[in-house]
């Protein structure tokens, strides 16, 4: 028997799986430096542009994105700039010293 989902608990899922894969990792952490247009992050993943859309798509999805078009350009954004400071952590948790205990 599984237990029931809190909305919190399946929006952080929706973020967390939404970075789980290299190019979508990589996207965002691009857009760390600003807004990108879709073919600057074409080249940056370094496929086609239907899969890139997708990625950005699933991005968007979880609400880590969001895009604004600009006659035949699209750029996309970090919504939220703060979510830098998850991936910080990450990087804490994974390289030596690890993060301070909790008081």
């Amino acid at each position: 028997m599984t237990t029931p989902q809190l909305p919190r608990t399946t929006s952080r899922i929706n973020v967390i799986k939404a970075l789980a894969h290299p190019s979508r990792l990589t996207i965002v952490e691009a857009l760390q430096h600003g807004e990108q247009c879709v073919c600057d992050l074409r080249n940056l993943v370094g496929t086609d542009l239907s899969t890139v859309s997708k990625h950005l798509a699933i991005l968007r999805s979880a609400g880590l994105l969001s895009m604004q078009k600009r006659g035949l350009k699209v750029f996309y954004r970090l919504s939220c700039p703060c979510f830098l400071d998850f991936l910080n952590c990450v990087d804490r948790m994974s390289s030596p010293p690890s993060c301070p205990p909790q008081a």
